[in-house]
């Protein structure tokens, strides 16, 4: 019988290794995982590349992670904004790396990864640093009816950490509004992914139609009280 159903986040993220490359979702605080990242700093797994869309808000969260010193990598698309402290101090003293990317090619490269395709070229970031590798040489460009193009690469991820509303044991999701964000798409890029739920449904409640990842791509599910997220982040905020 498929059950994905994990008993707790320490048992879906027991297998995380040093060094992997973790996809977080999120859009600014709007459906970040941080259930999973508390989960995942207690595990313990160490110099690991993380894919966001930022790099973290406040002392929570993301920023906990970095803060941890787990963090060697990190691939985002807005690395600063009032409360992003943790980021500036890594950053600054050398003690974390950036690969900074456009929000629409950060995207389209970790679908790429899960869509199988090898690279594709965009026009976003011709001429600008943004155009150049990570040891400074530049990426390969081409002329495609009268305009530029930079070929972009995949992303590709080890582990998947993403929040949804709705699951089943057979790991299929549905999101709460903008919460959606980058879940459906780092979940098909990874190797695994894990989910956070706020209901698990019997097989068959959801309708096929509002299902937006399909339990194919993901590996585990966890059941978290909505109740205990809210109180723990009023905490935070106090």
């Amino acid at each position: 019988m498929i059950n994905k159903i994990a008993r707790s986040t320490a048992d879906a993220l027991a297998d995380v290794k040093d060094g992997a490359t973790i996809f977080i979702g999120g859009f600014g605080t709007a459906g970040i995982p941080n259930e999973l990242i508390d989960g995942l700093i207690a595990q313990g797994a160490k110099d690991l590349t993380v894919v966001n869309n930022n790099a973290g808000n406040g002392e929570t969260g993301l920023a906990a992670l970095l803060r941890a010193g787990r963090v060697r990598k990190i691939i985002c698309s807005f690395p600063r904004q009032a409360d992003s402290q943790v980021f500036d101090g890594l950053y600054r003293s050398g003690k974390l790396e950036l690969e900074l990317v456009p929000q629409g090619n950060l995207a389209e490269r970790i679908r790429a990864a899960g869509a199988g395709i090898g690279a594709f070229f965009s026009p976003t970031g011709f001429g600008t640093e943004l155009a150049k590798n990570a040891d400074g040489s530049l990426k390969e460009t081409r002329e495609i009816n009268g305009k530029q193009y930079v070929l972009e690469l995949p992303i590709y991820g080890d582990v998947a950490l993403i929040k949804a509303e709705q699951g089943d044991r057979w790991g299929n999701l549905t999101y709460r509004m903008a919460a959606r964000n980058f879940g459906p798409v780092m979940a098909t890029a990874a190797r695994k992914t894990v989910a956070t739920v706020h209901e698990i449904v019997e097989l068959g409640a959801l309708n096929p139609e509002h299902i937006v990842t399909p339990g194919i791509f993901v590996h585990s599910i966890v059941k978290i009280d909505r109740a205990a997220t809210q109180a723990g982040g009023q905490k935070k905020a106090g």
